[in-house]
């Protein structure tokens, strides 16, 4: 069997066995084997060694996932270190951030434009590689792992600074045998397109449950999606993991008509809330496809609930993210009484598993629930009598426009049930009077007339609780989401209010 003790171990199996099997298929660079990653890994675990990388160090990466990001992932594990995985989007500012708060050393691994970036925000002496320098032959033996630490990852910083969450090799490979067999020899590899960065949890968990079972990775480095079509067609893809921004994006595409996209037989998706039309949509394209819905965070180290293929097919669930998995408990708390709330009404998700990770800085160590292992999530949801969980939004997102609170997605959902709307996001947007109104950002669908804010509220009115109507209304060509299909609530506050600036200085002017 293969020895995860260390992640490292994950190419063991299929570089031994079928050394020649395609591993990695990054965008038009030609494909890499399984033996041809290893070799790369050893070459990377040689060069950080020779600069000083060993136990406990964590390094800081900025790359978009390919076979540089990987083997310096890998090789790092193996010296005892951890890679700390960061956007290579992000400029040197907000990357010294990152930096700081995980306490990365002078030897960093980059590509690209970030290597710049990355060696600003290190500063010093630093030393950012884009390629291994030393040879394999000098490689030292593979450190032990288990409960050291083999990867930091982080939050998304949707309404804060992101938050570096270490995680241990022994909590990424219960999570990797969790999901996925040992590699076989002889099974024919099934073929995985990746287009989630790989500094996500949802892509480098994926990448690392591929590489395990002997599978082949397909990674598109920023999503497209005309591209993910092509690349779906010409390696004959079976499985994806998409963000419902992705999904809408592909499923409104004119190439989608005349691309054969039968090869997928499995979608999952999560990372931010699918609307149930969308949903349906897919399940139309690829009716004998399965489809689960998966929900969690980087602190539960991935999903903590799903809902199967199987709930899928009942109308009803669609808009829940499933049940607990197995040995994962979940309460629904009210945020006010810190007690368990009725079913059916709205509270925080509480989390306790195995698989919890929890960042250092993050305070929750010194209340009552983390003390007794639970994990205040942030996220509001419902629970039905049958255990099914329907998120509503996180916490910190609710609305509180003069003392009612309420999240926006009650707010979206009805808005997005408009004929002319195709897509909308909601916030509070700051208020003297009201501490908070109501703000929306529409984008409508293609040839739709375009409505007027009145006509919107006129819409939602018997629909929502009068104070729940959107007071301010701007229509946008498409929402600012981030690499991970999230919508940062300052970004979209900013959005709102920058457009409401601007249309109100074209109307006053002459």
């Amino acid at each position: 069997m293969t020895d995860l003790a260390n992640i490292a171990g994950v190419l063991d199996g299929p570089a031994d066995g079928e050394p020649q099997r395609p591993a990695l298929i990054f965008d038009e660079v030609p494909r890499s084997s399984f033996g041809d990653l290893r070799e790369a890994t050893m070459w990377w675990a040689a060069t950080l060694a020779g600069r000083g990388v060993g136990p406990g160090m964590r390094v800081a990466l900025a790359d978009w996932g390919g076979v540089r990001a990987t083997a310096a992932t890998l090789a790092a594990a193996h010296l005892g270190a951890a890679t700390a995985q960061m956007n290579p989007l992000l400029t040197s500012g907000e990357l010294a951030q990152l930096v700081t708060s995980s306490g990365c050393s002078s030897v960093a691994v980059a590509g690209g434009e970030a290597s710049a970036a990355l060696s600003e925000a290190l500063g010093g002496d630093a030393l950012v590689l884009q390629q291994p320098e030393a040879s394999p032959g000098e490689t030292p033996a593979r450190a032990p792992g288990g409960g050291a630490e083999a990867l930091v990852l982080f939050t998304s910083g949707t309404t804060g600074l992101p938050k570096a969450v270490p995680i241990s090799h022994r909590a990424v490979a219960a999570r990797i045998r969790a999901y996925r067999g040992p590699f076989e020899t002889g099974r024919r590899p099934s073929v995985t397109i990746m287009c989630v960065p790989s500094f996500h949890v949802g892509g480098i968990l994926g990448l690392l449950l591929n590489l395990y079972g002997g599978d082949t990775t397909v990674i598109q480095p920023r999503f497209d999606a005309g591209r993910w079509l092509a690349l779906v067609e010409r390696h004959r893809v079976s499985s994806a993991f998409l963000v419902p921004t992705m999904l809408a994006r592909i499923l409104d595409h004119p190439d989608l008509g005349t691309t054969d996209v039968s090869s997928i037989k499995m979608i999952s998706y999560g990372a931010a809330a699918a609307p149930t039309e969308l949903i349906a949509r897919a399940m139309e394209q690829w009716p004998d496809a399965g489809f689960a819905n998966v929900f969690g965070q980087t602190e539960t180290l991935g999903a903590y609930t799903t809902l199967s293929p199987a709930d899928h097919r009942d109308p009803r669930r669609l808009g829940s993210v499933g049940r607990p998995l197995p040995g994962v408990e979940i309460r629904i708390v009210d945020p006010t009484t810190g007690t368990d709330a009725a079913t059916r009404d709205v509270g925080e998700i509480w989390v306790r598993s195995t698989q919890n990770v929890r960042a250092p800085d993050d305070g929750g160590d010194g209340d009552a629930g983390a003390a007794k292992g639970w994990l205040q999530t942030g996220d509001l949801a419902r629970r039905d009598a049958d255990g099914f969980v329907y998120p509503v939004g996180r916490r910190s997102d609710v609305v509180n426009r003069g003392g009612e609170k309420f999240p926006p997605s009650e707010v979206a959902d009805v808005l997005r049930a408009h004929p002319a709307v195709a897509d909308v996001a909601v916030t509070g947007l700051p208020d003297a009077e009201m501490g908070e109104r109501v703000g929306a950002a529409i984008v409508l669908r293609p040839g739709a007339r375009r409505p007027t804010a009145d006509g919107l509220r006129s819409w939602c009115r018997g629909r929502l609780a009068p104070f729940k109507l959107p007071e301010v209304v701007v229509f946008v060509d498409a929402l600012p989401a981030n690499e991970l299909g999230k919508l940062p609530r300052s970004v979209l506050v900013e959005l709102i209010s920058s457009k409401t600036t601007a249309e109100a200085g074209r109307a006053e002017s002459p």
